[in-house]
C-alpha cells in the first residue's frame, strides 16, 4: 500500500521560479515590506523635518509673539506685565529722543553706497597682476575679522581732540582739528568714518570674486568691437556684480539698522545732544537702565518693521531691474 503525499503548505499568493529552480519571495510580501520601509523612511524624515521646525517655534516664532505681546504692556522685565494697549506706540509719536535716534541711525547708512563703492573700485585694482596683491588683499581683511570693540576703542583714541592721532595728522599740514566724538557736526562722520574702513574688505573680497567669475570672453568681444575700459566696466562690468551688489546692500542695511556697538564705546552718553545714539542703542538704554521692557520692545519692534519694509522695497526694485548685459 502506498502513501498519497503530504499537501503543500499554502502560500500567500502566487510564487515565481528564480533561473535556479528556487521559489523566489511571493510579491505580496515584497509589496509589504516596501510600505513598512517608506513608513521607516517617512518617519526619520519626519524626525529631521521637525528638529528645525522646532527649532524656529521655540526660537523665532515664541520670541516674536512675546515680543509683540511685551510691546503692548507696562513691563519692567522681572515683575507682573500690566496691559497697556498701544500706549508705548502712541508715545512713540511724541518721544523726540526716539526721532532724533531714528534719524541718526538712517542718517549712518550714508556710509553704505560710499563703502560699497570704494570697495569695488579696490577689487578692481587688486584684480590686477600687481607685486603684493595677497599682502594687500589681507591687510585689507584684517578688520573684519579684528574685534569690534577693540577697533572702536582704538578709533576712540585717534579721534581724540587733543592727543589723537587723526589731529596729529592734520597739525602736520597747520589744520586745528576738532574734537570729533564731541562736536555735533563731525560726531557722526566720523563714526560712518570707522564704520566704512571695518567693512571694506570683507566687500571688497565679495566684489574680488564676482569680477573674477566674469567670462573672459565677454571682455574680449567687447573688445573685438573697439570698447573701451569704462564701456567694459559700465555693460559688463556692473552688471555682472548687480547679485553681489544686491546682497551687499541688504545685509549692510539690516546691519546698519542694528549699530550699536561702536556708538555705546565711542561715545557711551549718546553724543553730544543726543547727536550719534542710535535706535539699538536708545533700545538698549531704555530697557537696561530704566527697566522700560514694553516699551523698549515697542521700539524694537516699529524698527523691525522699517528694516523689512526696505528690504521688500530692495527686493522689488531687483526684480524690475532684472539681470542684463547692455
Amino acid at each position: 500500500m502506498t502513501r498519497s503525499p503530504a499537501p503543500e503548505a499554502p502560500v500567500d499568493g502566487p510564487t515565481t521560479v528564480d533561473t535556479a529552480g528556487a521559489p523566489a519571495r511571493p510579491p505580496m510580501r515584497d509589496a509589504r515590506a516596501r510600505r513598512r520601509l517608506h513608513r521607516v523612511e517617512h518617519r526619520w524624515a519626519l524626525a529631521f523635518v521637525g528638529l528645525p521646525v522646532i527649532g524656529f517655534l521655540l526660537f523665532t516664532l515664541y520670541p516674536i509673539g512675546f515680543a509683540i505681546y511685551a510691546s503692548l504692556t507696562s513691563w519692567n522685565g522681572l515683575g507682573p506685565m500690566r496691559f497697556v494697549g498701544l500706549d508705548n506706540y502712541t508715545q512713540l509719536l511724541s518721544d523726540e529722543y526716539f526721532h532724533k535716534s531714528l534719524f541718526n541711525t538712517f542718517f549712518y547708512m550714508i556710509g553704505i553706497p560710499i563703502g560699497l563703492a570704494l570697495s569695488l573700485l579696490l577689487a578692481l585694482a587688486l584684480n590686477r597682476r600687481i607685486p603684493g596683491r595677497t599682502a594687500f588683499r589681507t591687510i585689507y581683511y584684517v578688520p573684519v575679522i579684528s574685534s569690534l570693540a577693540a577697533i572702536a576703542i582704538v578709533w576712540q583714541f585717534a579721534y581724540n581732540g587733543d592727543f589723537g592721532l587723526i589731529n596729529q595728522a592734520l597739525g602736520w599740514f597747520g589744520i586745528d582739528g576738532p574734537d570729533w566724538l564731541q562736536n555735533t557736526a563731525t560726531v557722526k562722520p566720523a563714526i560712518i568714518l570707522m564704520a566704512i574702513w571695518k567693512g571694506l574688505g570683507y566687500s571688497m573680497l565679495l566684489y574680488l570674486a564676482a569680477i573674477q567669475s566674469v567670462p573672459a570672453s565677454l571682455y574680449e568681444a567687447a573688445a573685438l568691437d573697439g570698447a573701451n575700459a569704462f564701456q567694459k566696466f559700465r555693460s559688463i562690468t556692473m552688471p555682472m556684480v548687480r547679485p553681489v551688489t544686491f546682497f551687499l546692500v541688504v545685509t549692510n542695511i539690516i546691519a546698519g539698522a542694528q549699530i550699536f556697538t561702536e556708538v555705546n564705546i565711542m561715545t557711551p552718553t549718546g553724543g553730544p545732544e543726543f547727536s550719534s545714539a542710535s535706535v539699538v542703542w536708545y533700545i538698549v538704554r531704555k530697557a537696561f537702565r530704566y527697566q522700560q521692557m514694553g516699551y523698549a520692545t515697542a521700539m524694537a519692534i516699529v524698527l523691525g518693521i522699517l528694516v523689512l519694509v526696505i528690504t521688500l522695497i530692495q527686493f522689488r526694485l531687483n526684480r524690475r531691474n532684472s539681470f542684463s548685459i547692455e
